[in-house]
């Protein structure tokens, strides 16, 4: 073995993981328990001296994997998560390797062809209410022209949990915030593209509804096709 083989590529830490792991570090040693809140944008920001813009980003984040909550009047609060549970989830965001864009789609793609077809064959009446909550959540933002990332990511979220497989929702927690972040910067929701999503998630929701697998599975592929070939080019 070369020598060089034994060195590893240092990883320079972002100023959100910064603020994650001392978040992280507060929960797991009792500082913040469930329910309580955390400082103002503001006051974090001033106190660790980075953007609010960073601030904001890491709370959307911890969000993501339901460790916060925002709530309009009394700001961000702890979650009453299980601390062991909790503690597996911070390790999941802050030692994941930052992989390119496609190997993070090209992981989810497979990850919903298998959910979509699973969810077909096992989901259950209070699964098709939340596929039909999420969706309309999202038609009612692209009938708006407002950002949807957060909402098209939900929908897809709630087949994961009607697939009733725990370890693909997990992998889909972990991998989407990163892809969302992409999406945000690069712009990729137009106007017309999420005209499009809206009919494919209701073609792929029908198709769940029927329990047709293969035709979900179909749909789905052509549905993330675009975004596969779209991370490609994303360097």
């Amino acid at each position: 073995m070369d020598l060089l083989d034994n060195f590893k590529t240092i990883e320079v830490e972002t100023p959100v993981d910064k603020i994650i792991r001392q978040i992280r570090g507060l929960i797991v040693s009792g500082y913040l328990n469930p329910g309580d809140k955390l400082p103002s944008e503001r006051k974090l920001s001033e106190k660790l001296g980075v953007g609010r813009t960073y601030i904001r980003d890491a709370i959307k984040k911890l969000e993501f994997f339901g460790i916060l909550t925002t709530h309009p009047q009394s700001g961000v609060v702890v979650n009453g998560t299980n601390i062991s549970a909790m503690e597996g989830l911070f390790s999941n965001i802050m030692k994941i390797e930052r992989p390119d864009f496609f190997s993070l789609v090209e992981t989810r793609v497979n990850m919903e062809i298998f959910s979509v077809r699973s969810a077909a064959e096992r989901r259950t009446e209070e699964d098709l209410e939340a596929l039909e909550k999420a969706l309309e959540a999202y038609e009612d933002k692209a009938r708006d022209n407002l950002p949807a990332e957060n909402e098209d990511f939900l929908f897809h979220l709630k087949i994961a949990e009607a697939s009733h497989n725990a370890v693909v929702k997990t992998m889909m927690l972990i991998i989407l915030p990163d892809i969302l972040a992409i999406y945000r910067k690069e712009n990729v929701c137009g106007k017309e593209v999420m005209e499009g999503t809206s009919r494919e998630h209701r073609a792929i929701l029908d198709a769940v509804i029927e329990r047709d697998a293969d035709k979900a599975a179909l749909l789905m592929t052509k549905h993330l096709h675009k975004v596969l070939e779209f991370s490609k080019r994303i360097l």
